[in-house]
């Protein structure tokens, strides 16, 4: 799925253009994000690419929703 990742003076969030949904990342796999799973706030795990530790925020990427029990599905 296309997301969208944006630093926001709260924190890191996402927003989904096809749901028209925004949410706060509140749990991450790496410190960099890149490589590794997200978690946000309404529970949805998401997987994301490999990418340079220094890429520039906001971004739009394809991410790999896991299933429900945080596994992929």
């Amino acid at each position: 799925m296309k997301i969208m990742i944006r630093r926001s003076p709260e924190g890191l969030s996402i927003y989904v253009p096809k749901k028209d949904l925004e949410e706060p990342i509140v749990e991450s796999e790496y410190e960099t994000l890149w490589g590794g799973w997200i978690k946000v706030a309404n529970g949805w795990v998401l997987d994301l690419p490999e990418m340079a530790r220094d890429t520039r925020l906001p971004i739009t990427i394809n991410a790999k929703k896991r299933d429900e029990t945080g596994h992929d599905p």
